[in-house]
């Protein structure tokens, strides 16, 4: 309790002042521990051993430095106690400091002597403690020149206080310690044969600082240590999917080996070695790779790192293995066949399912646990890689039910998508979204996501499939509950990013209201940096260049270049890139930057909205919130236009328009209706409207006949597909849709 009356009248009856307890503590340990400076000061006055030592050799001066208390250290400073006294293990009173971030007593302590370059029995230096955790200022303090300290000294594993800092990944402390210590600090191996570098891709706490290594000197990027391994390698083993990307793009090169040597993460044991070097014996003009040397790939497959090693497979270097040709090899390695998922990366993921779904069990409120049983009326409506969509009724609703399949193909699980879908479906709440009913969770047989059915179907069917009319209003209304529900994934406390925006996940109402569906590619944006968020996700038409490269790490922005995309594709008619192929068509844009014609089909304040949306520095994108003015404003002047129209139609010409529009999805409330609805016009009105509709067929006739006089058509585009999927003779037009043709003028 640090009563000091109490001690003192304890004192007057107590000769035995340095009286030992549990664990060899003396009194004044006790109250050095606790910071109770009088109870200290009344100890020492009366004859306490101020050295005395507990059952590890710490001093008061010791337990005081180590809890910082301040005003119990300047006591016994001022008391004349030896500020260089060792602990059991050589540890000093500034080396506890140091480690345990108290800055004002590594000053009190340096002030009376105590000696930077003072290494306890690993050979750890006060500044190895500092860096250790990262105190920046105790570290600038005994790197000041009076102290003439070494930023060189290494302990017995050979680690210098820059290894400990890389490690860590503390990267203003390395900088200093480079800058301090000078270039040839980068060389230095410890006992695992690392240089700071390897320490940085080993721990991999901070990928800025591996980028600031790299930059030190462009060869250093395949330095090899005294075993053979690269910072490529301990980037591999250890799992560090972004440091693997950052070493490829700055030419980290795949072919180096590392030598088998034993250690404690069992690197010698790789019987598969064996079997490679079997394989490739008979290739005397190419390097065969034995048991004792091994590829970074290698390493990242035996720790079950499957998506490293499919980063590796896109990374072969010519020169060394130039006769790989088999497209299921990975890179580097012409004869060596590693099935992926490999052992332990399958067993991780098994584990880490599980784990999944056992998580959602118990966060999922009771009331969104649904059994498949009580769905009444299953109708299959849909299919896809993940499954099968159904059609059926729970508690008087017609709901859509998607079933995924509980297994994994190469190496994608879609239990995994499963359990992402229903996390983020679980969190959302708009009506710009599709209604999350529940989840079936308990038969991993029988998982499955309840969601409200939309019964227009997608945005892709209503356009290449039904071909149906809908007028520009419409079409703009779409956009702008995309744009808005997209907004809403974008601001939520935890944003999310879809990642797979495209026509076949926008599903249309009845009356052609848009909501935003499928959700098992996204991610929420807290996870960007515990993820891999190089891998390409979703469609490829609709892919941002950003996604498909795999050469950064994306965000929100990915997504605005996919709406982009649909909402070209919502205003044309047409699939964007329609003669390619959808993987050739995310290279035309992702290489050659190429993005579909805008100068015949669309007015400038469309074709502005859709240049700032598919840019291709996404930083230079928009946000949805921008993107919701620039369309709301375009939609109001549309229907302006058309209001303005109206007013100069005779009544009787004024109720055949309505007519018409009814029959061709022109309703005024914004419907899609289908062309049967023409049945209910009027037959006095028939003559009129076949007149009408003969004018514009002969309208749209000459303007098709102008088009494909000079433009080849869709057939004859696919005719001349080549085996890469792109079309002779560099042909990149497209058929313009005629219903927005009609209505370029009233949009200007």
């Amino acid at each position: 309790m640090g009563d000091v009356e109490v001690v003192r009248l304890l004192l007057e009856k107590c000769n035995h002042l340095d009286h030992t307890g549990a664990g060899s503590l003396t009194g004044l340990h006790v109250s050095c521990l606790a910071g109770h400076l009088e109870v200290t000061q009344a100890l020492a006055q009366r004859g306490a051993n101020i050295e005395a030592r507990d059952a590890v050799s710490f001093s008061p001066l010791h337990v005081a430095c180590l809890f910082g208390n301040e005003s119990v250290v300047e006591y016994l400073l001022s008391r004349g106690v030896d500020v260089n006294i060792a602990g059991s293990v050589g540890e000093r009173p500034l080396h506890l400091a140091a480690i345990r971030g108290h800055y004002k007593i590594v000053q009190m302590l340096l002030k009376k002597g105590a000696r930077v370059r003072q290494q306890d029995e690993e050979g750890n230096t006060p500044l190895h403690c500092c860096v250790k955790i990262g105190h920046f200022g105790i570290l600038n303090l005994l790197l000041q020149p009076q102290y003439r300290n070494d930023a060189h000294i290494a302990n017995i594993y050979l680690d210098t206080p820059l290894h400990m800092a890389c490690y860590e990944g503390w990267f203003e402390c390395a900088k200093t310690l480079l800058t301090y210590g000078g270039s040839s600090l980068l060389l230095k191996e410890n006992l695992w044969g690392e240089t700071a570098l390897h320490a940085a891709c080993t721990g991999g706490q901070c990928i800025d600082l591996v980028d600031y290594l790299l930059s030190q000197d462009a060869a250093f990027v395949n330095y090899q240590g005294v075993d053979g391994h690269t910072p490529l390698h301990s980037a591999c083993h250890h799992g560090h999917t972004r440091i693997v990307q950052l070493l490829l793009s700055h030419g980290a090169d795949t072919n180096l080996t590392a030598h088998n040597r034993p250690d404690t993460n069992n690197h010698h044991h790789r019987p598969y070695t064996r079997l490679i070097a079997n394989q490739r014996s008979h290739h005397h003009d190419k390097k065969v790779l034995t048991q004792d040397e091994q590829t970074a790939l290698m390493w990242a497959y035996e720790q079950g790192h499957d998506d490293i090693a499919n980063i590796l497979k896109h990374y072969r270097r010519p020169g060394l293995y130039e006769d790989c040709a088999r497209g299921d090899y990975l890179a580097g390695l012409d004869t060596s066949y590693f099935p992926i998922p490999s052992p332990l990366g399958k067993l991780r993921t098994m584990m880490q399912e599980k784990i999944d779904v056992l998580y959602l069990r118990s966060v999922l409120p009771p009331h969104l646990h649904l059994n498949l049983a009580e769905i009444e009326n299953l109708e299959n409506i849909n299919s896809g890689s993940f499954g099968k969509v159904y059609k059926g009724r729970y508690n008087d609703k017609i709901v859509a039910v998607k079933r995924y399949r509980a297994n994994m193909l190469y190496g994608k699980s879609d239990v995994e998508m499963f359990c992402r879908e229903v996390s983020v479906l679980g969190s959302l709440d708009s009506p710009y979204i599709v209604k999350f009913i529940g989840a079936c969770l308990h038969d991993p047989s029988q998982f499955a996501i309840v969601t409200e059915f939309v019964p227009g179907g997608s945005l892709f069917s209503t356009l290449h499939e039904q071909k149906r009319s809908i007028d520009t209003v419409t079409r703009f209304n779409i956009a702008i509950d995309v744009a808005r529900g997209m907004y809403y994934l974008h601001t939520l406390p935890q944003p999310i990013i879809h990642r797979d925006l495209n026509s076949h996940n926008i599903l249309l109402s009845s009356e052609c209201r848009a909501r935003v569906a499928d959700f098992g590619e996204s991610r929420f944006v807290r996870n960007i940096f515990e993820e891999n968020m190089t891998k390409q996700p979703g469609n490829l038409r609709w892919m941002a260049p950003e996604v498909f490269t795999q050469c950064t790490r994306y965000s929100i922005k990915a997504d605005v270049f996919s709406f982009g995309l649909c909402l070209w594709e919502l205003l044309a008619s047409e699939l964007p890139f329609a003669h390619l192929k959808p993987a050739a068509a995310a290279a035309d844009m992702a290489y050659r930057h190429s993005r579909p014609p805008l100068e015949m089909a669309f007015p400038v304040e469309v074709s502005v909205v859709l240049e700032k949306a598919w840019h291709k520095i996404p930083e230079q994108r928009p946000n949805f919130a921008e993107i919701i003015d620039e369309l709301e404003i375009l939609c109001a002047n549309q229907k302006a236009c058309k209001e303005g129209e109206n007013d100069h139609l005779h009544p009787h010409h004024h109720h055949l328009h309505a007519c018409i529009s009814t029959c061709n999805g022109d309703s005024p409330s914004g419907s899609c209706t289908p062309p049967e609805a023409a049945q209910h016009i009027s037959s006095e009105l028939s003559g009129h409207v076949s007149a009408l509709r003969n004018r514009w067929e002969q309208e749209a006739s000459r303007g098709q006949t102008a088009f494909k006089s000079s433009h080849p058509t869709i057939e004859e585009l696919r005719s001349r597909l080549n085996n890469n999927g792109y079309v002779e003779g560099n042909m990149y037009q497209y058929r313009i849709a005629p219903v927005f043709v009609r209505h370029r003028k009233p949009l200007l």
